[in-house]
């Protein structure tokens, strides 16, 4: 079953890139809210307990930052 993917993001935030990128290369479906254009975006924060981004909810774990380790045991990746 296909794990559920939000990544909090923004257009100017390079390691947002970073995550996006490497579940497109992936193959890994997910949603990403642009903390800029959505106001709604910002509950990431409160999620996280975060100030920064990218957080990365995966089935309601959260990554913080671009963890590659982490994102692929939560995705099952090799």
């Amino acid at each position: 079953m296909a794990k559920s993917v939000v990544v909090y993001t923004a257009e100017w935030c390079p390691w947002c890139h970073k995550v996006t990128d490497f579940l497109k290369e992936n193959n890994v479906k997910f949603e990403a809210k642009d903390v800029d254009q959505d106001d709604n975006a910002k509950e990431c924060m409160e999620k996280s307990g975060q100030g920064g981004i990218p957080v990365t909810l995966i089935d309601g774990q959260t990554v913080v930052g671009f963890d590659v380790a982490k994102l692929k045991a939560l995705l099952n990746l090799k």
